[in-house]
């Protein structure tokens, strides 16, 4: 997909978010109960979200965990490893940006010494040496900068191929995406296409590679799997707010822990 299109897939995603009727949106009160009830993520578009999380159940077991189980199979753990650390590396900037937008300043000093660091000494980002000095990896977004800043989920929506979101975290997907250095980088070059899908196509295959197991046995064992995966989602989301890793959870985080 050329850089044409995927502007318009962005611009065509957020307009949906969008025009989506009111009526599906959390009101102030529904949004700050769900925080209290991290469970309860507001779903009035359920019966399309359910054929659009068929669909991608679908592709995921004919296509996607195929092909993690072979990019598994085939990379030994530490090059995983590796390919893991570059691509939380490339979102180091991102994520430091989003520490100083919700006031964390100690933490900012943490993303910025470990994108230094890893960039440097870690062989641009190959190897997690931070992590050996303490400076631990963790990942902000828009989604959840916009919850410090007070917004709820807003309602629950299941994106094609993109999997669970919500209003907030599916404008925030396209915040993330505008925000990227690496997307403009390669957004002023048709050429350097490449250079922003293939670490994004990594990141995300590698991802899915860890939570084989996982998947499965939630799939597997779910007696309703759409609506485990729904809660999942709005308790990890909460928890990613508030930044404790077991804020209102009732299942082990670290599974399902990207």
């Amino acid at each position: 997909m050329g850089m044409m299109k995927f502007k318009k897939f962005i611009a065509i995603l957020f307009l949906f978010l969008l025009i989506v009727p009111a009526g599906g949106c959390a009101s102030s009160r529904d949004q700050s109960l769900a925080y209290k009830s991290p469970t309860d993520i507001s779903d009035p578009l359920e019966p399309i979200n359910r054929v659009v999380f068929s669909f991608n159940n679908t592709v995921d077991t004919v296509f996607f965990e195929p092909v993690a189980k072979l990019y598994r199979f085939i990379l030994p753990e530490f090059a995983r490893d590796s390919i893991r650390n570059f691509t939380r590396n490339l979102q180091s900037p991102l994520t430091f940006a989003h520490n100083i937008l919700q006031g964390e300043f100690s933490d900012a000093g943490v993303s910025l010494g470990r994108f230094l660091m890893n960039t440097t000494v870690g062989v641009a980002g190959l190897f997690d040496v931070a992590a050996k000095q303490g400076l631990e990896y963790e990942r902000e977004d828009w989604g959840q900068t916009l919850g410090k800043w007070g917004l709820g989920h807003g309602f629950y929506v299941v994106l094609p191929i993109v999997g669970p979101s919500s209003l907030r975290d599916g404008i925030g997907l396209v915040g993330d995406s505008l925000s990227s250095p690496v997307f403009w980088y390669a957004y002023n070059d048709a050429n350097r296409e490449w250079v922003y899908y293939l670490p994004t196509a990594l990141e995300k295959l590698d991802e899915r590679a860890r939570l084989i197991e996982a998947i499965s046995d939630l799939r597997n064992n779910s007696v309703d799997y759409y609506a485990a995966v729904r809660s999942i989602y709005g308790q990890k989301r909460y928890s990613l707010v508030l930044d404790d890793p077991y804020a209102g959870l009732d299942f082990e985080y670290d599974e399902y822990d990207n």
